[in-house]
């Protein structure tokens, strides 16, 4: 009976051993990094499991004993908390770590940007340029796509607010410009129910419009309200509006670079030298300080400015002071000579 016990002692010290010999390469193996010299992207698709994609990476040499690692998911009861979505493995990272990153959906998180003043054509190539993102609308028409996203019979311009939005690779070109006209929306209600008081507009679009405007002839957020406030003081002093870009705009394709007299003259629903008034629509695409200043214009005596050739505009209150200003400034340009910051 002695010869029994002491075999069993000894053969639960072996086991014991043997377990946490086994426990402590577990934990060495769990915290040793990953074969990796540079960072590894992998994306895990929706139904996957870590069995095979701890195959996958060890397929790839990024991971040793997968077995090892597999067995580690089902100790600690996660199998069912791996998240879908494009992962970037660091080196440096080890087993444990991948670990959280999976469980945690800590996936890659690329910017998308539309900028201020850029048109909704200029927003539909850049969005079909957009590698990570899903590609549904190529084949849709303007009028196609503004049904699509609930907005039938609206003019899709100036309606997606300019600013940088996050989004993980295989959103949808749709879903993305749900997300940045729900943001437009939110930002346009919000400035209307704050607005100044005697503002000659008769709607939050038309506020709209000039922030539009306001964002086409100025990138310096210090001149924003000022522009506005010119503009503002014409239309309630029954003042035509006079401004180039939307003449521009109507132009469409037609627009080479330049603008003629005759294009001044030329009438179209945009052209502001001809027509009274706001345009029909905004003709790019706002960020927020031109929403503000466009519900916000500064209260000053200009009626008049002109590109200086250096971003900035020479503001004037009277047509001789303008005239002067203009044959300063646009008559004499500079050989570096550009109307905005960004030109």
């Amino acid at each position: 009976m002695r010869k029994v016990v002491v075999s069993f002692v000894i053969t639960l010290v072996v086991v014991i051993a043997a377990a946490y010999g086994g426990w402590r390469s577990l934990q060495s193996y769990l915290d040793t990094p990953l074969n990796l010299s540079q960072s590894h992207t992998i994306m895990v698709e929706q139904g996957s499991s870590f069995g095979r994609l701890a195959s996958q990476l060890a397929a790839e040499g990024v991971m040793e004993k997968p077995d090892w690692f597999a067995f580690f998911i089902r100790l600690k009861k996660v199998g069912h908390l791996l998240k879908a979505g494009e992962y970037e493995i660091v080196p440096g990272t080890t087993p444990r770590t991948l670990l959280v990153q999976l469980v945690e959906g800590k996936i890659i998180a690329y910017n998308f940007t539309i900028i201020e003043g850029s048109t909704f054509k200029q927003l539909r190539e850049s969005l079909k340029a957009n590698k990570q993102i899903k590609q549904t609308l190529d084949s849709k028409t303007d009028i196609e796509l503004m049904t699509l996203l609930g907005l039938k019979d609206t003019h899709p311009e100036g309606m997606f607010l300019a600013d940088t939005y996050q989004f993980h690779r295989g959103m949808t070109d749709f879903d993305l410009l749900k997300r940045a006209n729900a943001l437009l929306q939110s930002e346009l209600d919000k400035a209307w129910q704050t607005k100044a008081d005697d503002l000659p507009y008769q709607s939050a679009y038309d506020a709209l419009i000039m922030a539009s405007i306001v964002e086409k002839e100025t990138a310096l957020s210090s001149e924003r309200p000022a522009i506005a406030g010119v503009f503002v003081k014409r239309l309630k002093q029954g003042m035509k509006m006079q401004t180039d870009p939307t003449v521009i705009y109507g132009m469409g394709d037609r627009y080479k670079g330049n603008i003629t007299r005759a294009d001044l003259r030329r009438p179209s629903p945009y052209n502001t030298y001809t027509i009274s008034g706001l345009p029909p629509t905004p003709i790019a695409m706002v960020g927020r300080e031109a929403i503000q200043a466009a519900l916000h214009p500064e209260n000053n005596k200009w009626l008049y400015f002109v590109a200086k050739g250096n971003g900035s505009h020479q503001f004037s209150a009277t047509l001789a002071e303008h005239n002067k200003a203009v044959r300063e400034y646009q008559l004499r340009r500079r050989s570096d000579y550009r109307s905005s910051p960004g030109q």
